[in-house]
């Protein structure tokens, strides 16, 4: 029997282990975030006063992550630069991509060998969120089952979706199973860019070359084995220019 509880009710697993390392994906194009993009790579835009990319790591270092791979490819020199004066606990290692825009799946693959942990997490790096109650990679690690996940990813219902103009992401099963909304409908829940995912969910035939995690969810959908969970804090899509001044005001409200 699946001893997963569901997600919606806030009663952590005990003695989840927070995983040691977390793929930072930072090697998009940032073209919705023009022109601020012109000059400098989406994950160093600020708001509220530091780069999204450092909201992303301190996040990581204070629930105990000791190392981060992070992909580079737009404007990889100011990436890797900033990088470099990065020393507050957490160790950075670079996945180089200059050559060729995998996407977040294929980006996954070229990583994997800098990636010593199972499970690891998977953070975007223009995340913006505020824990709630509980620290929400706390809360991932304490919800994690091995024998039952091959990724659980973290949801926030459309309602509390700061910024987002979109319809949803998915549909949660009293489990915390994840099933995908049809075409032209919506879902109550949106993926927060976070997740917590095996190294089994990479195994098997894939492309060679640029891919989404969309494929790599469907194939553990399929097989039963996508979950998700409920981020109990603020979350932002800080996507575009204007986001940025209304995320700035709920923070500063809040």
């Amino acid at each position: 029997m699946n001893r997963y509880r569901t997600p919606l009710a806030l009663r952590p697993e005990p003695g989840g282990q927070v995983p040691a390392v977390a793929m930072v994906l930072a090697a998009g194009l940032g073209k919705r975030m023009r022109p601020l993009t012109a000059t400098r790579p989406k994950p160093l835009i600020e708001v509220a006063g530091k780069p999204l990319l450092d909201h992303a790591l301190d996040r990581l270092r204070a629930a105990g992550v000791k190392k981060a791979v992070v992909n580079v490819h737009y404007l990889a020199d100011a990436l890797e630069a900033h990088l470099t004066n990065r020393v507050e606990g957490i160790e950075i290692t670079v996945s180089d991509e200059r050559d060729q825009l995998l996407e977040t799946g294929g980006g996954l693959v070229k990583a994997l060998p800098l990636i010593d942990a199972d499970p690891f997490l998977v953070v975007n790096s223009d995340n913006l969120w505020i824990d709630g109650p509980m620290d929400s990679l706390r809360l991932l690690a304490a919800q994690w089952d091995a024998g039952h996940m091959d990724a659980l990813l973290l949801l926030v219902p459309l309602a509390r979706a700061n910024c987002h103009s979109g319809q949803g992401d998915f549909h949660l099963g009293a489990d915390g199973a994840l099933r995908r909304k049809k075409p032209g409908t919506v879902a109550p829940y949106v993926f927060t860019g976070i997740q917590m995912v095996s190294k089994r969910l990479l195994e098997g035939d894939l492309p060679s070359g640029p891919f989404s995690t969309n494929l790599l969810w469907d194939r553990a959908m399929e097989k039963g084995r996508c979950f998700g969970v409920v981020h109990q804090g603020l979350w932002f899509d800080v996507g575009s220019p204007p986001n940025i001044k209304k995320a700035e005001e709920i923070l500063g409200q809040s």
